[in-house]
């Protein structure tokens, strides 16, 4: 796949960059040097290969699912004009 100076201007104007010819130009063969290399990675096999996040293999570290306070009341509400019992007090705005 290769794109042309038409296309690149296309894809300029759609990201809502403003391109002369010479950048237009130049931007051609950036992009057909990416999309050249895409190709290549789709003729590797990984037929065989797993689907992983990380190219070192390590573990999810997970915590106990409870349901908590977070035990931070005091240090939310330290900032706030108004609080009592560990609530926010705000202002009636409906009557």
């Amino acid at each position: 796949m290769s794109v042309d100076v038409a296309t690149v201007k296309r894809i300029a104007h759609l990201a809502r960059i403003a391109v002369t010819e010479e950048e237009a130009a130049a931007l051609q063969g950036e992009l057909n040097t990416i999309l050249d290399w895409v190709e290549q990675l789709g003729e590797v096999d990984v037929a065989d290969v797993e689907p992983m996040t990380s190219v070192v293999a390590t573990t999810m570290r997970k915590r106990r699912d409870e349901v908590t306070d977070g035990g931070r009341a005091t240090d939310v509400t330290a900032n706030a004009p108004e609080t009592e019992d560990g609530y926010f007090i705000v202002p009636k705005v409906v009557e």
